[in-house]
């Protein structure tokens, strides 16, 4: 496995960023989780346990994997998730992950935490560009925020609200994260708060114990956010409005009546509160509460194309992916993640096929099994 070539699936791929990298430091950033990481192993583990119950003699020779967001075509239901620190995978960083967004036909959302600016990346976006946002202490960044992701063309707004404070993630806490030196939070250099802390030298000044990502957000965001906050942040722009991590369904009701146009069903990958739910088990929750044609995502532990068929079949429109964008920056760039793109494409296409269903709307909840339920 030397190449991007000689990796099939994205547990190879995992394996091969994690040599590519190199910085344990870097990779624990982006592997961790909370605590003990339940939250995180069961997000996987979830999907394990849901077994496919498939239809024979259909004709699966046309298949169409693509699919309507917020009333926009993409050529398949994987949407790039907000994941902060792009460049500490690779140069290409944002901007990488955005032009593979662009061959792929999908979405990317940015988050506020990247180290490549929401103009940057804006430029380079074909129409495809969701901004997620942190509410900072200081409105006036959040407006300005706002105002920013839509002129520089994003298509949504992905309001993130699980993180008044970072989770534990002992790893971090261990490793003192912060960025390394010539790294910054590029969307909030006009603030002033481009900056983790750090001694200059991209290291945690002093024998501080703990974390600079967790010190920054202690310090910067805002943990009095209510649901009126959140029907003012709406009243920002007309851009549509997503709620990102709602795990019970009287959340999502009240994410509905504050204007919310769709809701990411996540654990902010079991990197927030350990032994959260895991995110495919409220998502069957969250769909019996709401509209029917209300849109759903989910993200969190998805690995193969059966698992997209699994959350798609539990009422998701489509999913996100986090974390195997970054094995595949770390292995090659923004081609990288076109090979993870590709690979859970792929895998899609042939769990459907083998499935008996030709378009994603054929994918129903009757294709499923709990394991609890077999003999």
């Amino acid at each position: 496995m030397n190449t991007p070539e000689d990796i099939i699936n994205l547990f190879e791929l995992e394996q091969a960023a994690r040599t590519k990298m190199g910085n344990q430091t870097a990779w624990d950033y982006y592997a961790s989780g909370a605590m003990d990481e339940i939250t995180l192993r069961e997000n996987r583990q979830s999907y394990e346990r849901i077994f496919l119950r498939p239809r024979m003699l259909v004709d699966v020779s046309q298949r169409d994997l693509s699919t309507k967001v917020l009333g926009q075509k993409v050529d398949m239901p994987i949407l790039i998730a907000p994941t902060a620190f792009q460049k500490l995978a690779h140069a290409d960083g944002e901007l990488g992950t955005i032009k593979a967004a662009n061959r792929c036909g999908t979405i990317m959302c940015l988050s506020t935490l990247a180290t490549s600016s929401i103009e940057e990346v804006g430029a380079q976006a074909d129409n495809n560009l969701w901004f997620q946002l942190y509410v900072y202490k200081d409105r006036e960044i959040t407006k300005d925020l706002v105002a920013r992701a839509k002129a520089a063309g994003a298509k949504a707004l992905v309001v993130t609200v699980d993180s008044p404070l970072l989770g534990r993630r002992e790893r971090d806490i261990r490793n003192r994260f912060t960025l390394p030196k010539g790294l910054t939070v590029a969307n909030l250099s006009k603030a002033g708060l481009e900056n983790l802390p750090d001694d200059g030298s991209g290291n945690m000044p002093g024998n501080t114990k703990e974390s600079g990502l967790a010190a920054y957000i202690a310090s910067l965001y805002d943990e009095s956010l209510t649901w009126k906050d959140l029907n003012w942040i709406a009243q920002l722009s007309d851009l549509p409005l997503l709620v990102k991590g709602i795990l019970r369904a009287d959340d999502a009701k009240r994410a509905i009546k504050c204007g919310a146009e769709g809701i990411i069903v996540s654990n902010h990958g079991g990197r927030q509160l350990d032994t959260a739910i895991p995110t495919i088990s409220a998502l069957a929750m969250i769909k019996d509460a709401v509209p029917k044609d209300f849109e759903l995502f989910v993200d969190g532990g998805i690995r193969r194309g059966s698992d997209i068929l699994k959350a798609l079949a539990l009422g998701a429109r489509a999913v996100l992916i986090g974390r195997p964008v970054l094995w595949g920056l770390a292995v090659a760039g923004s081609e990288g993640v076109d090979l993870a793109l590709n690979l859970l494409r792929k895998e899609l296409d042939l769990s459907m096929a083998l499935s008996g269903v030709s378009s994603l709307k054929e994918i129903k909840r009757d294709l499923l099994v709990d394991r609890k339920d077999l003999i």
